[in-house]
């Protein structure tokens, strides 16, 4: 409960036992516009835009990734910052260009990309792809030939295993995202003779929910020294490289939230060695986060149906699931199940005094939103919140399955409420 009551003096607020986002009671929102649903507050993307920015170097170029958030009302919210969008599908592209995103401020990365999205994003003229293989580099140059245009590439990167950390380690192991470290140059001699691939920068891809400042800078590190290794190479500065995301937010009880003013100074004297380069003179550098900037500002709220104990265990059954929210229940990537921040929404400053499960409505075992966690005395049709739930939680669910309807997005904004995508069938 102490995280909750972190998250909630500390983004939102709460009067009378209840949860206010953006200045309103979560009762108000869950009676208009029904439950289970996803709650955004704009408020509290705003401070975590704030905060990276201040964090960063004003060198540094923010691209907001779409995949952990694809909501047309989030991708403007950031694009009215001075963002850009990194894609990794063309699904996503037509949501960026539909929200008025310039293709040249939209970057593709992403293994797997399949002939008919390059040509897609190609046709258009995007703004950058990252490559992730030499078969993808020699799609890229045929379709650029036959559009008579060079595309304008970046090379993902595999890096070796000395600068790595997070939740979900990503780099230095054998992985299909990127080209490993240490045949770039390999194919580099492939990707720089060819006329109709307008060779960009690199694309470093390490880990991702890094809670640790040390590590993303170690990160970063590496990343230059890879840039100014091809850099030497090629006679002259990268125009990009792109340090990818990784920065993490707190889900779990022993959780560190990452000291964004630490990054702040270390990036500080990064920039005074970088300008010291010439290697690196006039290099565009950039990151593009997802989970950091939209994860703290979404809370997903249900509503319990049902109580019942089995065999001296209680349950609180609610309206929504695994089925919205597949990280929440551990079935995205957890070895073993750990409770997301969870609340009953009506009761917060209610003393806890009992330990239940809160369960879904799905028929598989694995649909629990939050095991063995003291709560407050529940009652039918209080509402259980599952916070940190602005990114990876809609979008990376099963939303199809038992054909429950789909949860509505609501958009929350000095004191009003917004409708950003209906309940569907």
């Amino acid at each position: 409960m102490d995280q909750v009551q972190n998250l909630v003096s500390q983004y939102f607020g709460a009067s009378d036992r209840e949860l206010h986002l953006g200045g309103i009671p979560v009762g108000n929102i869950a009676a208009e516009y029904g439950t289970p649903l996803f709650v955004y507050d704009s408020q509290v993307l705003d401070q975590k835009w704030n905060l990276l920015r201040k964090a960063l170097p004003p060198e540094f170029a923010i691209s907001y990734s779409v995949k952990a958030n694809p909501n047309p009302a989030i991708l403007k919210f950031f694009l009215d910052r001075g963002g850009g969008l990194e894609i990794a599908s063309a699904g996503e592209f037509h949501r960026a260009l539909s929200v008025g995103c310039p293709p040249e401020q939209i970057l593709f990365a992403g293994p797997g990309k399949t002939p008919a999205e390059l040509e897609l994003v190609l046709s258009k003229g995007i703004g950058e792809i990252h490559i992730e293989s030499l078969l993808e580099a020699q799609r890229i140059s045929a379709i650029s030939s036959q559009l008579g245009v060079p595309a304008k590439v970046a090379v993902r990167v595999n890096p070796t295993g000395d600068a790595q950390g997070g939740a979900m380690r990503m780099g230095g192991k054998p992985l299909p995202f990127g080209v490993d470290e240490e045949t770039l140059d390999d194919v580099l001699d492939q990707i720089l003779p060819d006329k109709f691939l307008d060779f960009q920068g690199l694309h470093l891809f390490t880990g991702t929910q890094i809670l640790d400042y040390e590590i993303l800078v170690d990160q970063y590190r590496k990343g230059l020294e890879i840039a100014k290794r091809v850099a030497q190479r090629l006679g002259h500065p990268l125009n990009t490289i792109d340090f990818g995301g990784g920065l993490g937010i707190p889900y779990f009880a022993q959780d560190q939230e990452l000291n964004m003013e630490k990054l702040r100074e270390e990036l500080a004297v990064l920039m005074t060695q970088i300008k010291n380069e010439p290697l690196l003179a006039g290099t565009k550098l950039m990151v593009e986060p997802g989970r950091y900037l939209v994860g703290e500002g979404g809370v997903y709220v249900t509503r319990i149906n049902d109580i019942k104990v089995s065999r001296g265990k209680k349950f609180l059954i609610v309206d929504g699931g695994m089925h919205h929210h597949l990280a929440a229940s551990g079935n995205l990537g957890q070895t073993i199940k750990r409770n997301y921040p969870v609340a009953l929404l009506n009761k917060l400053t209610d003393t806890p005094e009992e330990t239940v499960d809160v369960v879904g409505p799905l028929c598989t075992p694995l649909d629990v939103l939050a095991r063995r966690i003291t709560l407050p005395q529940a009652e039918v049709g209080d509402l259980v919140g599952v916070f940190q739930s602005g990114g990876y939680a809609r979008s990376a669910s099963p939303l199809g399955f038992l054909s429950h309807a789909t949860p509505p997005e609501v958009w929350v904004e000095r004191g009003q409420a917004y409708l950003i995508s209906e309940r569907g069938s």
